[in-house]
């Protein structure tokens, strides 16, 4: 009987480009924008990205666009969110036995913790132009910068499967 075997490595294939974006701008707003400067139409996804951490689960939202004609996918995802945990007040104080919520900032990506906004583009293969697309997006009001981020890079590149 002949064994076959997996290698993991196949699997750790990088197909997507990604981009960092530094903005002040709400997620919603900065989607129009982009749209606007990119011809493209990224739309609210209903399905949240999902990070586990120890205190529990954190929900991402998404925009995509699906472009069907090229077979491109565009996945717009904050970097920051809160969770907030409700604990019960422990120890000798003023406020025994009460509930207390606790906010906790966590990272889509925790190695790059100051960028506000990724954008991730799958099966590009060289179709599209980054710089331009950089460029673009950075012509954006309210955006400070906008750089291209090497997957192979990040340790935590598992948080971008979805």
């Amino acid at each position: 009987m002949a064994v076959l075997k997996l290698h993991l490595d196949e699997f750790d294939e990088v197909d997507y480009d990604l981009i960092a974006i530094h903005s002040s701008l709400e997620d919603y707003r900065l989607a129009y924008f982009i749209n606007q400067k990119l011809a493209i139409t990224l739309g609210k996804n209903k399905e949240e990205v999902g990070v586990t951490i120890k205190e529990g689960e954190a929900l991402f939202s998404k925009f995509t666009f699906d472009d069907q004609h090229n077979d491109i996918l565009w996945s717009l995802i904050p970097n920051k969110n809160e969770v907030i945990i409700t604990k019960k007040s422990t120890g000798q104080n003023l406020f025994l036995d009460t509930t207390v919520e606790i906010a906790t900032k966590v990272y889509l990506l925790p190695e790059l913790k100051k960028v506000d906004y990724f954008l991730k583009i799958e099966n590009n293969n060289n179709t599209l132009n980054l710089d331009e697309i950089m460029r673009a997006i950075k012509s954006i009001n309210r955006i400070s910068t906008v750089y291209a981020v090497v997957p192979e890079n990040i340790k935590s590149k598992n948080n971008l499967i979805f």
